[in-house]
């Protein structure tokens, strides 16, 4: 009677290291997803980070941009006034028809007349 107990024993004890072997695999899983989730979640962050620093930079630089463009277009002190701007846009108006006046005459010059 002692051996068939001594058996069941035995067998109770076998399955129960199956099963703690199946526990411990099953924790070394789960620590593995964990810390793999740690380290994505640290990866997001500097990047959200990164996107942050670039988003404020890009904002300051705006910023200035805005400041200097104000300035150029008499808006603020400092900048250029208003017919200064209507006569560069009319000088500009100026030489871009002569220039075409210039490029008509001289495509047209090189063809013999009939």
């Amino acid at each position: 009677m002692s051996s068939s107990r001594d058996r069941v024993e035995d067998r109770y004890e076998l399955q129960n290291d199956q099963r703690l072997d199946e526990l411990h695999s099953k924790i070394r899983t789960l620590r593995g997803i964990t810390t793999d989730i740690h380290d994505d979640v640290e990866r997001q962050n500097l990047m959200l980070d990164d996107t942050g620093n670039s988003f404020s930079s890009f904002g300051s630089t705006l910023t200035q941009t805005a400041r200097r463009a104000g300035q150029a277009f008499g808006i603020g002190q400092g900048g250029l006034k208003t017919w200064r701007v209507a006569m560069f846009v009319v000088g500009l108006f100026i030489f871009l028809w002569i220039s075409s006046k210039l490029f008509w005459w001289w495509t047209s010059s090189g063809q013999p007349t009939q």
